[in-house]
């Protein structure tokens, strides 16, 4: 029985521990005679569970503190519950994680999902150099209002009339001599009439705007040629 202390230090806490233990060693081992007719399993079980309806002056208390078969039940009930407790807390714990963990992670994935979602549109946008004149190196053909917007763009490119079939790589560049690339594709040219088309996709988010230069060079040949280009 607990000591009846409102605050009981560590040291009373052992030496009731103990009394507890000495005890419960002494009426297994046979060493005390109990009074009366062992209870029954419903009874021990509300003694194990420390039920409310138990009263100790129920003679019947007396007998299973005192039994060595009683005690020995008693104590098996005690470590189902209190396995059971463990299992359950271990359960809630695990299962709180889990919540705390998969909440988490949608919260990530919708804050990215809502900041991509503004860039995440392809924008297609037709580059016409049909009609432009082209220039190998530092020089730059005149293309006129022609503009691509600061996101992911597929760009369907007119190749200058006369332009040769073949494997080309489009280039945003900073400079005209093709430095500081922002953005490149590459595709093969596409028929279409008596005009090449190279289909690719530039990702442009993220790009300041302002002047830059575009430029296509052919595979095969190593040609490459400018045209000034406004990103907006």
């Amino acid at each position: 029985m607990r000591l009846n202390l409102s605050r009981a230090s560590r040291a009373e806490d052992r030496i009731e521990k103990w009394m507890t233990l000495h005890h419960q060693e002494r009426v297994l081992a046979g060493e005390m005679t109990p009074k009366g007719r062992c209870p029954d399993e419903l009874f021990l079980n509300n003694l194990a569970r420390k039920s409310k309806r138990i009263v100790l002056s129920d003679p019947r208390v007396d007998h299973a503190a005192t039994c060595s078969s009683c005690m020995k039940r008693l104590l098996e009930i005690r470590q189902v519950i209190y396995s059971r407790r463990r299992r359950l807390v271990a359960t809630v714990s695990v299962v709180t994680c889990l919540t705390f963990a998969a909440l988490f992670i949608v919260a990530l994935r919708y804050r990215a999902w809502e900041r991509l979602l503004p860039s995440s549109a392809v924008a297609v946008q037709t580059v016409d150099l049909w009609n432009v004149g082209t220039y190998r190196g530092a020089q730059a053909g005149a293309l006129g209002s022609v503009s691509l917007p600061a996101a992911k763009v597929r760009a369907i490119v007119i190749l200058p009339a006369f332009s040769t079939p073949g494997r080309y790589l489009v280039t945003v560049a900073r400079s005209q001599n093709g430095e500081g690339v922002v953005a490149e594709g590459q595709s093969l040219t596409e028929a279409a009439g008596n005009q090449e088309r190279v289909r690719v996709d530039l990702d442009l988010r993220g790009v300041k705007a302002g002047s830059y230069f575009l430029s296509t060079t052919r595979e095969q040949d190593q040609a490459s040629y400018y045209y000034p280009l406004e990103i907006r």
